[in-house]
């Protein structure tokens, strides 16, 4: 792939490992974010001037039309979890993801692959879920060749969600509470999502939905935490009217938890079966117990060199 590829917001977690992949590939790679400053940590993962980063916001037609110029390929990776004053969901999910799609579409861009998220429906009972639903839609009428991968929750060795529960684990609390328990996630390793997504920049039309290899429920999460850890707590599984009422005051213990936050966890956040799977782009997924538990030793009791309990 000797290709130029614009990443639209490629400097987070999965960002930093899909600049990575690409680099692999002899990609030249142009990273398009707010503050070039803070994402100066993806300039050593390819060689010399292999990787350009430029400002830029994704609700600017000028930025995007800047980014996108000569790009035989870009990706959109800009997604939020919660509004915020300066950025709302609807003018990043939806209104952002389309200018990207129809700039990218008038600059002549070969392939545009736009990262969405398992449980992306017009009809969904949270803001995130709409959002990104209808985000997908305004993609496809922009560009309808476009490429849509929905990950599930994506886990590596600096996630904020493996490491966030296990601090929580880790806490000096002799009890860890544990919301919607009941709740399933089919968790995917960050390398095999970004392999997978460099992939699928070559099927264009294409929904892909990424999941890993296991099923697993929070409560599950939570106990393969205690064990990879080596802790020894009470799970305390919170009535959904109880931790409905935590979600009202934006928080819960150990970690923040909004009210949309907490409609998207009343729906399981698994592959529907109706779309192809990295098993399709060739990718065997990766397990949580085969990786995770290298990059949570330094929260087993006495940190990453003390013997794990038995």
């Amino acid at each position: 792939m000797a290709r130029l590829v614009t990443l639209i917001g490629g400097s987070g977690f999965l960002g930093t490992a899909l600049v990575e992949q690409l680099a692999r590939t002899g990609a030249r790679i142009r990273v398009m974010v707010r503050r070039p400053s803070a994402a100066q940590h993806v300039k050593p993962l390819g060689e010399l001037g292999q990787i350009q980063l430029m400002a830029g916001d994704i609700r600017s037609e000028a930025d995007l039309a800047a980014a996108l110029e000569g790009a035989g390929a870009a990706v959109n990776l800009v997604g939020i979890l919660a509004p915020s004053a300066g950025a709302s969901f609807e003018a990043i999910h939806m209104f952002g993801a389309e200018l990207a799609a129809d700039v990218a579409r008038r600059k002549g861009v070969e392939r545009f692959l736009h990262v969405s998220a398992i449980g992306a429906d017009p009809g969904s009972p949270s803001a995130y879920g709409r959002t990104k639903g209808e985000g997908e839609a305004r993609v496809r009428r922009a560009l309808p060749a476009a490429t849509i991968v929905r990950p599930s929750l994506v886990f590596g060795p600096r996630d904020g969600f493996t490491n966030r529960f296990a601090a929580l684990v880790a806490s000096p609390a002799p009890v860890v509470p544990v919301i919607a328990p009941r709740t399933r996630f089919q968790p995917v390793f960050v390398r095999d999502a970004a392999d997978g997504i460099a992939r699928a920049l070559d099927r264009p039309g294409e929904t892909f939905e990424f999941g890993g290899p296991e099923v697993v429920t929070m409560r599950e999460i939570f106990e393969r935490l205690l064990e990879w850890t080596g802790r020894r707590k009470r799970l305390l599984e919170l009535p959904d009217a109880a931790a409905g009422l935590i979600a009202a005051f934006g928080f819960l213990p150990g970690a923040p938890l909004t009210r949309d936050q907490w409609r998207m966890l009343q729906r399981d956040n698994v592959v529907s079966g109706t779309c192809p799977t990295l098993e399709a782009l060739g990718i065997t997924p990766t397990p949580m117990g085969a990786v995770a538990p290298q990059w949570l030793e330094r929260f087993r009791p006495g940190g990453r060199f003390a013997p794990l309990r038995a």
